[in-house]
């Protein structure tokens, strides 16, 4: 008996792979299409998605696989929402190292919960890491699948990231809806602290263009405390950048222990920044590839408590 082929489909006009599957698998549910998704059976230009609301455009070619995809990472800490021969993207949680500070450790991190999970593919799989996001930042993460291409990666990293968003819930109300804050950074080797200068001081230049979504306030009469929704676009990418950045202009990112006031007046107990966005030239297409995770449901529950 022969065995079914695995059906495709060229994308006419930009659209949603949700409502585009449903067009074109007639009879077919919500239900039965997210299903087919996270059994990890529907590609877009030949990489694993697993997202409903990924955005398509014209000339895309989707594939509905037949039988069952490959095998699904089930981790409360970590969510693949992406996935081809080169390249793994993943939405990794607050409070999740993306690699040991110690080789030796056996904490667990993103880097070896993936390490795990590409060794039940296949026994000679590796997985690299091409970037980091710290502890307590969430968002997308990007890694390699040889070491080849993630020494390519990290080399060229400025001139494939196209776009990076992060989203941030800061204290109080900023003066300016938007703009830019352009600092030099140095970090005190003894310490890890960051240091930021309004003038070049022979530390590195950063760049951070923000823009205030939302603002509002969180708690009641004497413990009210004004906060803001900020969406930030990086033009550099220094370490703790956007965390510095936003200290500088008094206005710390809520639950910052290293450089603002932790959760000593905010009950959003964890670090409120993630990492929205991420765009970038794939390596081995050379076609520009995004991939965008939902705001945290705590800084949406905080930013809408009371702008209801």
């Amino acid at each position: 008996m022969k065995r079914k082929q695995d059906t495709s489909f060229r994308v006419e006009a930009a659209t949603e792979l949700m409502p585009f599957l449903l067009s074109k698998l007639g009879g077919m549910t919500r239900t039965s299409v997210k299903q087919l998704l996270s059994q990890r059976r529907v590609t877009v230009n030949a990489g694993i998605q697993t997202r409903h609301d990924t955005p398509l455009k014209a000339g895309d070619k989707v594939q509905v696989l037949q039988g069952r995809g490959n095998i699904e990472l089930r981790h409360p800490k970590l969510r693949v929402i992406y996935e081809d021969d080169a390249l793994i993207v993943v939405e990794k949680k607050n409070g999740l190292l993306t690699v040991p500070y110690n080789p030796k450790s056996s904490e667990m991190t993103a880097y070896s919960i993936l390490k795990e999970y590409v060794k039940k593919q296949s026994r000679s799989a590796t997985v690299h890491v091409v970037h980091r996001l710290d502890r307590e930042t969430s968002g997308v993460l990007v890694f390699a699948k040889s070491a080849e291409l993630q020494e390519y990666m990290r080399t060229y990293w400025k001139q494939l990231v196209t776009k990076r968003t992060y989203a941030a819930v800061v204290e109080g109300h900023l003066d300016k809806t938007e703009g830019t804050i352009t600092t030099w950074l140095t970090e005190d080797s003894h310490t890890g602290m960051v240091y930021s200068s309004p003038k070049d001081d022979g530390g590195q230049k950063a760049i951070t263009h923000y823009k205030v979504i939302n603002a509002t306030s969180i708690g009641e009469g004497d413990q009210e405390m004004p906060i803001s929704l900020v969406e930030l676009n990086l033009e550099t990418g220094r370490t703790n950048q956007i965390r510095v950045h936003m200290q500088s202009i008094g206005h710390p990112v809520i639950g910052d222990r290293k450089y603002g006031h932790g959760n000593e007046f905010s009950p959003i107990d964890r670090l409120c920044l993630h990492a929205r966005t991420l765009e970038f030239i794939h390596p081995m297409t050379e076609k520009k590839v995004r991939f965008e995770t939902p705001l945290p449901k705590e800084f949406s529950k905080a930013i809408t408590e009371k702008t209801k």
